[in-house]
């Protein structure tokens, strides 16, 4: 199969806000001197940054090469922050990202090029679908659906409806709402006895766009839908982990900037006036260090909790747009087994069939005309690059409906996703489940890993997935093979320092979106304090890596242009 691009959203809507953000982009990081600071450019800049993800690191990178002294304060004692990798499944894991969120002119595609990440394509054509009582979906209607939402535009349509009628939109009204008025007009040729079940099973289908957000989609907000688009192209996912991206990413500033780790930063203060020339980052142990700039690459949770660190307060119009924006919770549980036994010749049971075990044959793969927008945080594979293997014997994706059959450990029915990383090609495939889930989920797998010992927790987390992994073919309770060796939840909804949560994301009740966001890129460089990550990206990137990679950069280009450096190199 080619390639999938996606089609531009605005060739086929209009001129998009996401368009008109990204051209404002290119004018803020190009533009003459803003601000120039009064014989600056005679005088060493010393910049403080705080956080060494990759909007920490990148911003680093701008900064030294026009001969500024950058000092990063991490909190961890590595680093990347949410990019980040284990091996303790015994083999290394992406605990962060995943993915990289369209391919046209994105930074984190050229640096897995050029470090050799190997990246996978999944097979958009072979999934797996369970309804709520565990049973294998119709293969017919699990495809109808998947037609219904990405490749007929339902997706599409709450994108187009956004973008063109976003003020008009009432705060309150969610993604979900949009989704239960359309789907009144779906099925309409069936009777009312038939319809009503059948739009019920395709709104738990549409279920699946929380692991997007990380958040259900009754709180995803309507109105600012249209800020989840994302960069044009293709969403191959990393079978080689982030691990070699970090790496380039940061080898400037591990080479040239002063890394202090494990350095808690627990006050700003900021200039006020001429008489005070100097910002002021002081330390859990009670240092106190002065820079001519501090740039805060904290994540937007931790920044809601720990406002009151800025001295003076935050302007009130920054403090409203940090409490404004929602965070989202996606989170992960990987499993690994002894073998792929569900990836391997399928039983000859009698009653296996191509339904059985929730397998879906689709015909044209996910939104293959390219309807659909491209997307944040993709778990069902959209817009894959072509094919670099042959289909798997099982399928990548699984998407489990709310369960009713789980009620012990899984009472509120929260969907699932899967995703069989026995699949990926050779040499990065290992018999290993990952499971996304999000929103209260998140947060009930993650409070476990945070109150109950090792022992404890892998038992806690194999009981609440084995229903979901009993479904799969030929397992056996009393066979080794279908026994986990290894469970590992990343649990970032428990982690202080991520501001216990994954990502920004635009909740019911928001009235300025995409201002707030403009609000706090903007940050205050009046007092010397600017902000960086996933949160102030462009909006085409926002919550994705990309993201907080080109809000570290465009944040060093402004401090570099407020300094009159430009013509300054770095030898």
């Amino acid at each position: 199969m080619e390639g999938f691009r996606n089609t531009p959203f605005i060739a086929a809507f209009g001129t998009s806000r996401m368009r008109q953000d990204t051209d404002r982009r290119s004018s803020l990081t190009q533009r003459a001197r803003p601000d120039i600071m009064p014989d600056s450019a005679n005088t060493s800049i010393n910049v403080g940054i705080i956080g060494a993800g990759f909007a920490g690191l990148r911003c680093a990178d701008v900064l030294l090469q026009h001969g500024v002294k950058v000092t990063i304060f991490e909190a961890r004692d590595r680093i990347g922050g949410r990019v980040a990798q284990s091996n303790a499944l015994g083999h290394v894991v992406d605990l962060g990202p995943n993915w990289i969120h369209g391919t046209d002119d994105n930074p984190i595609m050229k640096l897995a090029q050029q470090t050799g990440t190997q990246l996978h394509s999944w097979d958009e054509e072979h999934q797996a679908v369970f309804d709520s009582e565990g049973l294998s979906v119709d293969p017919a209607e699990a495809a109808e659906f998947t037609r219904l939402i990405w490749d007929d535009g339902l997706v599409a349509a709450a994108f187009k409806y956004s973008n063109e009628h976003g003020a008009e939109i009432p705060a309150s009204t969610s993604l979900y709402d949009f989704f239960v008025e359309k789907a009144e007009s779906l099925f309409t040729n069936l009777s009312a006895e038939a319809a009503s079940p059948k739009r019920e099973r395709f709104l738990q289908t549409a279920s699946m766009w929380g692991a997007y957000v990380g958040s259900a989609t009754d709180k995803q907000s309507l109105r600012f839908f249209w800020l989840e688009e994302c960069i044009e192209g293709e969403n191959p996912f990393v079978a080689g982990t982030y691990t070699k991206i970090l790496e380039a990413v940061a080898a400037p500033a591990l080479k040239r900037a002063e890394i202090r780790l494990k350095a808690k930063v627990t006050g700003v203060h900021s200039r006020e006036g001429e008489g005070n020339q100097k910002s002021i980052i002081e330390t859990a142990s009670g240092e106190r260090c002065e820079f001519d700039e501090v740039v805060v690459t904290s994540p937007l949770g931790w920044l809601k909790r720990n406002s009151d660190m800025f001295l003076p307060a935050l302007t009130p119009r920054l403090a409203q747009a940090i409490d404004n924006i929602g965070y989202g919770t996606l989170d992960k549980v990987y499993f690994t087994f002894p073998s792929a036994f569900w990836h391997e010749t399928k039983s000859t049971n009698a009653v296996a069939t191509p339904a059985t075990n929730g397998e879906t044959p689709l015909v044209t793969g996910v939104d293959p005309h390219h309807t659909t927008p491209n997307l944040h945080a993709p778990t069902l594979p959209l817009h894959q690059p072509a094919k670099s293997s042959s289909a798997s014997s099982y399928p990548g994706f699984v998407h489990y409906l709310p369960p009713t059959y789980a009620s012990n450990t899984n009472s509120h029915s929260w969907d699932l996703q899967a995703l069989n990383l026995a699949a990926l090609p050779s040499p990065t495939a290992h018999p290993t489940l990952l499971f996304y889930i999000y929103g209260d989920c998140a947060t009930h797998i993650a409070n476990l890993s945070t109150s109950l010992d090792p022992p404890v927790l892998q038992k806690a987390l194999i009981d609440f997935f084995t229903p979901y992994i009993a479904l799969l073919p030929n397992y056996s309770f009393q066979s080794p093979s279908c026994k986990p060796t290894a469970a590992l939840a990343t649990a970032w909804a428990a982690d202080e320092l991520a501001g216990y949560g994954s990502y920004s994301n635009f909740q019911v009740g928001l009235e300025e979106g995409d201002k707030d966001i403009e609000i706090m890129r903007t940050g205050m460089p009046e007092r010397g304090v600017w902000f960086a990550g996933e949160h102030t990206a462009p909006f085409v990137a926002l919550g994705t890596s990309t993201g907080a990679y080109w809000a570290g950069e465009g944040v060093g280009a402004r401090i570099v242009a407020r300094h009159g450096l430009e013509d300054v190199a770095n030898e």
